[in-house]
Formats: C-alpha cells, sequence, structure tokens
C-alpha cells in the first residue's frame, strides 16, 4: 500500500511540474507591457480639436509621426515615442537622435517629402500658420491626419500641450507623470528662490546691437523671471519687443542674459564693451550671462532645465550651491 501511493505522488508531482512548464509565468514586465498596450488600446478611436478648430479622429494609436518643430519634437522623445517619429523639422537639433530622422524643412516645408513618410499624424504649430496654412490644407486634402498645436505662453500651456500629445498618440498616462514631473521641478526651484532677500532686476537680450530684442509680459521668459524671484525690466512691455539701448541703461538691469551665444561669438563680450553701457549695475558687476536658448526658449520637458540655468545665472548665491 505504501508503495502504491509513493508511486501515486510522484506521478502526480510530475503532472505538476510538466504544467508549470508549459505554462510560462509572465514576468512583472511582461504584465506591465500587457496592461499598457490595453490601455493605449482602449484610449482609440479619439477625437481631438486643435487650435485652427479642425477636427481629427484617431481610429488607433499613431505608429508613425512628423514632427514639424522642435518642441513637439521633444515632448514626444519625452513621452518615449522617438521610434515612432518619421521626420523633423530642419531646426530639430535635440535629442542626437533628430540628427538620423529625415527632415522635413523649416517654416517652408516639404509636403511631398512629409507625405511619402506616410505618417499617420503630423504635429504642426500654431506659430507655423502664417506662412505654412496652406501646405497644411494639402496634407489634410492627402488624407493625412494633422494636428495643430497651440503657442504656449506659460507653463500651464506647456502642460496643456503635453496632455493634448499624450491623449493623440495614447501616451496620456505618460504625458501626466512629464507634467507633475516638471510641476514638482518647477516647485523646487520657487521653494529655493523664495530664500532670496533682495531681489535683482533682469533684462534678457535675445539678439544683440543694433537691434536689441527682449521678452515683456505674456512670454515664457516673463514668466521664467518672475518664478526665480527676480523683475524683468521690460515686464511692463508685451510679448517680444525691440527695446533702445538708451532704455535699457535708464532701467539699469542687475542681471543681463543673453541668448545668442550659440551663433554670435564673444556674446557676453560684446555686452560688456558696449558702448554706453558702463554704468549699468550688470557691466559694472560683470553680471552677463549666457544661457542656453533652446532650454529656454523651447516650450518643452526641458523648460525646467532652462529654469535652473537662469536661476543659476541669476542668484548664483543661492542656486550654485
Amino acid at each position: 500500500m505504501k508503495k502504491i501511493w509513493q508511486l501515486w505522488l510522484a506521478t502526480a508531482l510530475v503532472a505538476i511540474l510538466l504544467t508549470a512548464c508549459g505554462q510560462e509565468e509572465a514576468t512583472p514586465t511582461q504584465q506591465n507591457d500587457k496592461e499598457k498596450t490595453e490601455a493605449v488600446e482602449s484610449a482609440f478611436p479619439v477625437t481631438l480639436t486643435d487650435v485652427t478648430d479642425n477636427e481629427i479622429t484617431l481610429e488607433e494609436a499613431p505608429k508613425t509621426i512628423v514632427s514639424m518643430i522642435p518642441s513637439n519634437t521633444e515632448i514626444l522623445f519625452g513621452l518615449d515615442l522617438g521610434d515612432k517619429v518619421v521626420g523633423v523639422s530642419d531646426y530639430d537639433n535635440y535629442p542626437k537622435e533628430t540628427e538620423a530622422i529625415e527632415k522635413i524643412g523649416g517654416q517652408e516645408f516639404n509636403v511631398e517629402k512629409i507625405i511619402s513618410l506616410n505618417p499617420d499624424l503630423v504635429l504642426a504649430h500654431e506659430s507655423g500658420l502664417g506662412m505654412g496654412e496652406a501646405g497644411l490644407q494639402q496634407l489634410r486634402d492627402a488624407g493625412v491626419n494633422v494636428l495643430v498645436v497651440k503657442t504656449a505662453l506659460n507653463f500651464e500651456e506647456v502642460y496643456e500641450t503635453m496632455i493634448t500629445i499624450g491623449q493623440a498618440t495614447g501616451s496620456t498616462s505618460e504625458a501626466e507623470e512629464m507634467v507633475q514631473k516638471m510641476k514638482d521641478e518647477v516647485a523646487s526651484i520657487q521653494e529655493k528662490a523664495s530664500a532670496v532677500e533682495t531681489k535683482k532686476s533682469v533684462f534678457f537680450e535675445v539678439s544683440p546691437a543694433p537691434e536689441i530684442y527682449t521678452a515683456g509680459n505674456n512670454t515664457f521668459i516673463n514668466e521664467m523671471i518672475m518664478l526665480i524671484n527676480a523683475e524683468n525690466i521690460a515686464g511692463d512691455q508685451e510679448g517680444w519687443i525691440k527695446m533702445d539701448p538708451e532704455e535699457i541703461v535708464n532701467r539699469n538691469p542687475d542681471v543681463i542674459l543673453t541668448t545668442y551665444g550659440y551663433y554670435t561669438p564673444g556674446a557676453v563680450e560684446q555686452v560688456l564693451s558696449r558702448e554706453g553701457f558702463g554704468v549699468v549695475t550688470a557691466i559694472k558687476n560683470k553680471e552677463v550671462v549666457n544661457v542656453d536658448a533652446d532650454m529656454t526658449n523651447r516650450s518643452g520637458p526641458r523648460l525646467t532645465e532652462g529654469l535652473l540655468e537662469m536661476a543659476k545665472a541669476i542668484y548664483p548665491e543661492v542656486f550654485s550651491e
């Protein structure tokens, strides 16, 4: 009897082992990928209305995307969708992977080239409507889904853009995570900036003399300066404006930031030696700094990096610790 019982037990164990081998258990990674795929599939079809009031319906997550402006491209890569991007503008330079992606032109884009890439989605931008409206209509007439993203003027509108692109690509949860990460980073910078005892005045110079342009109210730059607990000397102006050198001297900024050092050799030295500027506090204290133009101007996920770079330039004693 004992031998029969042992034989039965051995047979049962073999059966269990064989069953286990034949039905491989899903790993946590496989399970997560499956859940993610199911979540993406359930998000479609999706209907979106863009800034031009054009409505598009996407039946499934786009597998091929053309991005017509660098900020949209950076958002797509931030959502881990870089492998779906088949075309980018001539101005795209980040991340490095964009170097190998087909270029579709700049403000004057190549409609035929875009159509040949057979995109499921084209992400355009409101800033390009002036010169590109006819070309975008050609794409729509060819059956291409075109979503024109709004020109964001502040962080909240950047967050909205990210969520919209997330919805269009089936990456809503990833977009929400990206937005929350940026909000946390902004809050951290603001908290540190609150320790500033003497607020500095700033002039943000986006083009060199003789045509000196700056950022006034309702621009990213103005918001970023305020977030850092500083004062924009052009904050009483609206949008992007040209400012007379004498007016800059009269407003006497404590700090001057430039963004054109990537194409103008010796940008900082040019400002420091500018005729008539010797009485300006920023010149006397040599507080003239060139900051990264892309990180401070592109409405994408690197804006918080740009904000931190500006903070270090304006308040090195607080942010360089």
